[in-house]
C-alpha cells in the first residue's frame, strides 16, 4: 500500500534534500563578500513545521550528475517517504573565466540540457522504483545583471569579453529559464508534483530583492519565499504532514 495512503504518526514521517547550494542555505555575506551558511534556511525552517524528521543532503556547488550518485546511496540507506529534487542552478552554469578568457571558443554548461533531461527523468523513476515519492521544485528567478557583474568581477575586460560571447545580458536568465522549463516538462512526463518556487518568486513585482547581490542565491527574505511555497504545497496535498495543520511561518 502507498504510504500517501495512510496517515502516518508523528514520528515515522522521513523526508530527504536532494539539491545545490540553495538548499544548503549558502547566502552571500554582504559585508564580507564571502559565502555563509544561513541558519534559518528555507529546510530548517520546515523542520519545525513539519511532522517526523528532515535530512538535508544538499551541497554547496552539487550538479545533477554529482548529486545523483549520492542520492542513490543516502535513499538506499535511510529510505525516506519523501525526496525534495532541487537542481539546475549549477547545472545551467558555464565556466565564465574560460569564456572571459576565450570568448571566441565552444563553451558548454556543467550539465548538457538534454543530459539534465535524462538525468532528471532517471532520478524520479529511481524513486519511484523505490516506493518514495520524488517532488521537484522550480528554480527561483535570477538578476542577470548582478549576476553578469559577479561572474565577470566588475572586469572591464571579462565584461567586454563575455558579453561578447554571450551577445546579451538577458540571455542569462533566458539560458536558466530553459533548464526550468525541463524541470516542468518532466514532472508533467513523469506524472510528478512540483513545487512552484519561481512563481512564489515572480509574483512580487521586485523579486530581485529577495535575491543576493550576486543575482542567483536567494537571500534569508528569500529563504522565507520557498518555505512558505513548501509548506503550501504540503498543506494542499498532505496536511496531515503538518504539525499544526496551518502552515504559515507566523
Amino acid at each position: 500500500m502507498n504510504w500517501e495512503n495512510q496517515e502516518l504518526s508523528n514520528a515515522s514521517a522521513k523526508y530527504m534534500i536532494s539539491g545545490d547550494s540553495i538548499s544548503k542555505g549558502v547566502i552571500l555575506d554582504e559585508v564580507r563578500n564571502k559565502y555563509v551558511l544561513l541558519e534559518d534556511n528555507y529546510v530548517s525552517l520546515l523542520q519545525d513545521k513539519l511532522k517526523g524528521a528532515v535530512r538535508n543532503t544538499a551541497r554547496f556547488g552539487n550538479t545533477l550528475i554529482k548529486g545523483m550518485s549520492n542520492l542513490k546511496k543516502d535513499v538506499l540507506k535511510d529510505k525516506p517517504n519523501i525526496v525534495l529534487i532541487e537542481y539546475g542552478g549549477n547545472d545551467c552554469d558555464f565556466n565564465w573565466n574560460e569564456i572571459a578568457d576565450n570568448p571566441d571558443g565552444e563553451h558548454s554548461p556543467k550539465t548538457d540540457f538534454n543530459m539534465f533531461e535524462k538525468m532528471l527523468t532517471e532520478a524520479i523513476h529511481f524513486l519511484k522504483s523505490q516506493q518514495i515519492t520524488p517532488v521537484l521544485m522550480s528554480l527561483p528567478p535570477l538578476n542577470a545583471d548582478n549576476y553578469f557583474k559577479w561572474v565577470s568581477k566588475n572586469n572591464p575586460e571579462a565584461e567586454k569579453n563575455i558579453l561578447k560571447w554571450l551577445g546579451s545580458v538577458t540571455k542569462i536568465y533566458w539560458w536558466q529559464e530553459r533548464y526550468n522549463s525541463t524541470i516542468l516538462k518532466v514532472s508533467e512526463m513523469t506524472k510528478t508534483k512540483y513545487i512552484d518556487v519561481r512563481g512564489a518568486f515572480l509574483e512580487h513585482p521586485d523579486y530581485t530583492k529577495f535575491l543576493c547581490s550576486d543575482g542567483i542565491h536567494p537571500n534569508q527574505a528569500g529563504h522565507r519565499i520557498i518555505c512558505e511555497k513548501v509548506l503550501e504545497f504540503v498543506k494542499n496535498n498532505y496536511q496531515h504532514l503538518l504539525r499544526d495543520h496551518h502552515g504559515g511561518l507566523a
